[in-house]
């Protein structure tokens, strides 16, 4: 699926059930003028306590959407969210956190959920792009920045893009390669993990091939979710990671 935008192009994703940090970042983005174009990373479900209403804030909108594995294992009714998680602490949680999104879930949305895509192609400038939640290969596979250029490098010949932009690690960056070709994290809208408690998203212009990165942090009302998530059977962890922005 092709798209093309000579003058913009916006990025989210990775807001797990927070519609709190969701409603910041809309607002955000239209004081900013950014009213089309915008392109979601997946991941909507999970960990927060307003599944629903995020699945369809952004269902209303028809935003095009990656599957993120949140959403892929919520769509099958899965109790495993294939996250790769450390300690059998992480996966209690984890178990908790897909048990009560797949019981809040709407059928419907639950639907919705299952019709994601597993990448969306654009162009922007004279630049070739690929959205993927993990990555091109994996759609829970963490890219991350320490991952050397030569792996990265490959990753992009087998796809034959000039920029890839992911999400599921949480961590935002943005790296240039020897090629000249770029990697992209959007960071997380509704779980940031960097340290940043502020909801993340990012916008790609272009000049040709010159391709610049802007990484927008809002700030939102965290005590909101934060008491929301205390108030159900979710694990308390979670709120405490929404105001440290750590896992």
């Amino acid at each position: 699926m092709d798209r093309k935008n000579p003058n913009y192009t916006v990025v989210f994703g990775d807001i797990h059930g927070n519609i709190t940090a969701l409603e910041a970042v809309f607002e955000n983005m239209a004081d900013h003028g950014f009213n089309s174009d915008l392109y979601c990373l997946g991941d909507l479900v999970g960990y927060g306590t307003y599944p629903n209403e995020v699945v369809e804030f952004v269902r209303s909108r028809s935003i095009p959407t990656v599957m993120g594995n949140y959403d892929r294992g919520v769509g099958d009714n899965s109790d495993d969210c294939g996250c790769a998680y450390q300690s059998e602490t992480e996966q209690r949680r984890a178990n908790k956190s897909i048990a009560w999104t797949n019981k809040m879930i709407t059928e419907g949305n639950r639907d919705y959920l299952r019709t994601l895509e597993r990448q969306i192609e654009l162009e922007l400038g004279d630049l070739r792009i690929l959205l993927v939640h993990g990555s091109p290969r994996r759609i829970n596979e963490y890219l991350h920045e320490d991952r050397p250029d030569s792996s990265f490098e490959r990753l992009l010949d087998s796809v034959d893009i000039d920029v890839l932009v992911c999400g599921h690690t949480h961590l935002p960056y943005h790296k240039e390669l020897p090629s000249g070709r770029h990697v992209i994290n959007a960071g997380s809208v509704g779980k940031p993990k960097d340290g940043d408690s502020r909801a993340c998203y990012i916008v790609l212009t272009a000049d040709g091939d010159d391709l610049n990165v802007e990484f927008h942090r809002v700030e939102y009302d965290i005590e909101h979710i934060v008491r929301s998530i205390e108030d159900t059977e979710m694990p308390d962890a979670f709120a405490e990671m929404l105001r440290t922005g750590t896992s």
